[in-house]
């Protein structure tokens, strides 16, 4: 992932309903809500709501998918991993037990090599 849709990204989550959205759609797993679902769930006006997932969806952090009359929605999670390898890319120095030992904190010259 670049830098730009890192940003792109971050600013899709930095609204308080989108950031619930796609935390919502994290707990709901691969399966998704049908956006009536999540209208519903976080009390937000379908329009209001259509403009918050086109804008998760545009940064790579969600996918639609049509099922018979409904469009589900749901967390696309190689975009969201690619956003947490790109945050922890450099993480720790080369010190993993730092972080808890996120995949993401390999030393990058090893990232480099096994690339």
């Amino acid at each position: 992932m670049e830098s730009k849709q890192a940003l792109s990204c971050l600013a899709a989550l930095a609204h308080e309903t989108r950031l619930a959205i796609f935390r919502l759609l994290v707990r709901q797993g691969p399966e998704g809500m049908a956006a009536g679902e999540i209208a519903q769930h976080l009390a937000v006006p379908p329009p209001t709501l259509s403009f918050h997932l086109k804008e998760l969806e545009r940064a790579g952090l969600i996918d639609a998918a049509r099922r018979q009359r409904q469009i589900i929605y749901a967390t696309d999670f190689a975009g969201t991993r690619a956003l947490l390898d790109f945050l922890m890319r450099d993480c720790c120095q080369g010190h993993p037990d730092l972080c808890g030992g996120a995949a993401s904190c390999a030393p990058t010259d090893i990232l480099e090599v096994a690339s």
